[in-house]
């Protein structure tokens, strides 16, 4: 159950980051000046009911491992995944959120700028995420093992 729980939660992350990066963010300077302020509330307050709790559910499921990892998982490769995770969240915390922060006030260029370059790094990481989870489900079909606990 683990595995399908990392599967789903890190399969949509991946999708909604790709969105995010080449969709959402983009939009955000095609936003009227005066209107910014309240469309990027609306954002980050509906974004945030669905990202927050399928990125707690990842972490949680992706440390769940170490405790009972899956026959096709070596340390290394759950360790990655736990890195992936670090990654996003240190990404996300340090350099996003406060980003957000300060076009919540109102559109700024270089902050927006910054934000999109630097969300890079989420979407590499959550793809390398989609991989390696991906890597560990086919090789649970093909070894016919449990999904774990």
């Amino acid at each position: 159950m683990t595995l399908l729980i990392q599967f789903a939660t890190t399969w949509a992350m991946t999708g909604i980051i790709w969105f995010v990066q080449l969709v959402q963010y983009p939009s955000f300077a095609k936003v009227d000046p005066a209107s910014f302020p309240r469309f990027h509330a609306h954002h980050s307050a509906t974004i945030s009911m669905i990202v927050a709790p399928l990125m707690i559910v990842e972490a949680l499921s992706a440390v769940a491992f170490l405790w009972a990892p899956l026959r096709v998982q070596t340390q290394w490769q759950i360790w990655l995944g736990i890195g992936l995770i670090g990654i996003i969240w240190a990404s996300t915390f340090l350099l996003q959120v406060p980003a957000h922060s300060r076009l919540g006030s109102g559109f700024d260029e270089s902050t927006w700028r910054m934000l999109v370059n630097t969300n890079w790094v989420r979407t590499l990481a959550w793809s390398a995420r989609a991989v390696l989870v991906s890597f560990w489900l086919r090789q649970v079909l093909a070894t016919g093992e449990r999904f774990g606990v």
